[in-house]
């Protein structure tokens, strides 16, 4: 009887997941619709979605000297049956530029030295299509990667053999030094004769195939006189769902653990938990109404992994792993040179929950922080997700709650650098507030530490900017997934705390929160009106046939409160 296949949690290299028996999701199909896009080509995907495996799966299937494992490492899949001409074709030079920033030393230093050890590897890899000395001739050239490779490129082109270069990461290297070191130093890598545009001067003449990924397009765009012979794919419809998985994929997987006698969970409860955490990516406007959105793949195996060890659940359903790109990315968005303006635009995200604007699909490092830019840098990183489209305007959203988690926990260090509430104070509030009914110490706790912002006036004010301060207290609690702007019977309720009976159960109160904003100028004759109208509304949304399901056997709990600038005036339960 077959063994059952491991999760591939991990897993980068194509060959380690066939070998060690892990679970593939076949994404061969691909192959040939690649081959037909173009000899050179470029993809933006967020970090975790797959590009690592799938960049490894075709080193693969093109390099000639793999050709003997084909049949043990692509049976079964699709292309198993269906090859291209242009299988085995290739010596394939494979880099991943997120270790060339491993190690210490002069940053031009480290990135050869990690060029030319895969070089070494190269020679060494495919020394019986060349003459006796080929490999002795490369490494006498380390640690000039530059030299090894034209070395390499010419004899290669003598003996007639074509060459496909694959860059993972291509931008992590750069990315890393934008981060430590700062605009200048970046500027003179990329621009002028920086090195590492020398060497993507070399790439442009030397390879009949190549294929780069990563996160971002501003190296890119940095390097486009000395590399501009890319083909962008990245909003290309036809490789949509390339990468990450479909409903499909992941209903199939379950599907396997669960014919496998390993999996007791409910498959349809499964998908429903995972949805609104990994799903409703979509990243080709016309595939909007065409494709099914798509799923983050790591986040799903890492779902699964608990759930087959422990029958659950994880207790926390963001990856702690992911902790490092979250702080990558942030990171990014906080160099010097990051203002009121691109604070405001995360704010209003995380306040609306998506934003209109154009996607620009390149843009150099020194307009990163342009308005527009900017937005499409969050989209690149996974942290909007395209959702509508007019004419040349996108509304981006955010795409799920493991994202919206990230928005949250941006404000919250914000709001905490202005003001520092006690949060074991607030979890103790916030636990009476879910076992008992009692939510006003939590409120209170909240609304006070809003009243202290007044004196940083330029920090935190207006009608947003107060959603925006309970959207990230809010969201502490982990008990209830936090919904701002949720549709409710034909109106928007400001905040409704969802109970997540699947990690919480013993969560017995759930809670619609309405807040209202009044200027320091408005008179009570206005605050009174205003009251009447939040109650009115507030009571509407109560009447949701979808809100009451979402609630369960829970005691829902309606609140009002009322600010004038930052002072509460009034908060209530409405009965």
């Amino acid at each position: 009887m077959e063994e059952v296949k491991m999760l591939p949690y991990g897993i980068p290299d194509f060959e380690d997941l066939r070998n060690k028996n892990r679970y593939c999701v076949d994404k061969t199909m691909y192959i040939s619709k690649m081959e037909a896009a173009g000899d050179f080509l470029f993809l933006i995907r967020p970090r975790r979605f797959g590009k690592s495996i799938f960049l490894s799966m075709l080193k693969d299937y093109y390099d000639m000297s793999r050709q003997e494992h084909f049949d043990r490492l692509f049976h079964g899949l699709w292309i198993a049956e269906h090859p291209t001409k242009l299988k085995g074709q290739y010596q394939v030079m494979y880099f991943d530029f997120s270790q060339a920033a491993v190690g210490r030393g002069d940053l031009e230093e480290r990135f050869h030295l990690y060029c030319s050890q895969k070089l070494e590897s190269f020679a060494k890899q495919h020394a019986s299509y060349y003459d006796e000395d080929f490999v002795s001739k490369v490494n006498a050239l380390s640690p000039n990667s530059a030299a090894q490779l034209r070395y390499i490129c010419g004899e290669a082109k003598m003996k007639g053999i074509p060459l496909y270069l694959i860059i993972d990461e291509y931008d992590n290297f750069t990315n890393n030094v934008l981060n430590e070191k700062g605009q200048e130093v970046y500027h003179a890598l990329t621009h002028a004769t920086g090195f590492y545009r020398d060497v993507f001067k070399l790439y442009k003449s030397n390879f009949s195939r190549i294929l780069m990924m990563g996160v971002s397009p501003v190296t890119l765009d940095d390097l486009t006189s000395g590399y501009n012979i890319a083909l962008n794919i990245s909003a290309d419809p036809r490789f949509n769902m390339m990468l990450g998985f479909s409903e499909t994929e992941v209903r199939e997987m379950l599907q396997y653990y669960k014919d496998c006698g390993v999996l007791k969970a409910d498959i349809d409860a499964a998908i429903v938990d995972m949805k609104p955490w990994y799903d409703n990516y979509c990243f080709a406007k016309d595939s909007l109404n065409v494709d099914p959105k798509v799923f983050n793949c790591d986040m799903v195996v890492y779902y699964l992994n608990s759930l087959l060890a422990f029958g659950k659940a994880p207790e926390q359903m963001i990856d702690p792993n992911t902790r490092t790109d979250y702080k990558k990315m942030k990171k990014l968005i906080e160099l010097d040179g990051m203002g009121d303006e691109q604070r405001g635009i995360i704010r209003r995200i995380a306040a609306e929950g998506k934003i209109d604007a154009r996607l620009n699909l390149s843009f150099p490092a020194e307009r990163i922080f342009d308005k527009q830019n900017f937005i499409s840098l969050l989209y690149y990183y996974g942290m909007l997700t395209i959702t509508g489209c007019w004419g040349s305007v996108y509304e981006l959203s955010i795409p799920n709650n493991n994202v919206r988690k990230q928005y949250y926990g941006y404000l919250l260090e914000e709001y905490q650098r202005v003001v520092c509430l006690d949060s074991m104070e607030l979890d103790s509030a916030y636990r009476r507030m879910t076992l008992n009914g009692d939510w006003r110490p939590a409120m209170q706790l909240i609304a006070d530490a809003y009243r202290k912002t007044s004196s940083v006036r330029n920090a935190i004010q207006g009608e947003h900017h107060i959603q925006g301060f309970f959207t990230a207290y809010l969201n502490i609690n982990d008990c209830y997934q936090t919904a701002p702007e949720m549709e409710m019977n034909h109106g928007f309720c400001d905040f409704f705390l969802m109970p997540d009976f699947v990690r919480y159960p013993q969560t017995t109160h759930s809670y619609i929160l309405e807040l209202k904003y009044l200027s320091e100028k408005e008179s009570d004759v206005r605050a009174a009106t205003q009251w009447k109208e939040a109650v009115e509304q507030i009571h509407r949304y109560a009447q949701d046939k979808k809100l009451q399901q979402m609630c369960g056997n829970t005691q829902l709990h309606l609140l009002v409160m009322q600010f004038r600038a930052y002072e509460l005036l009034r908060m209530e339960e409405v009965e």
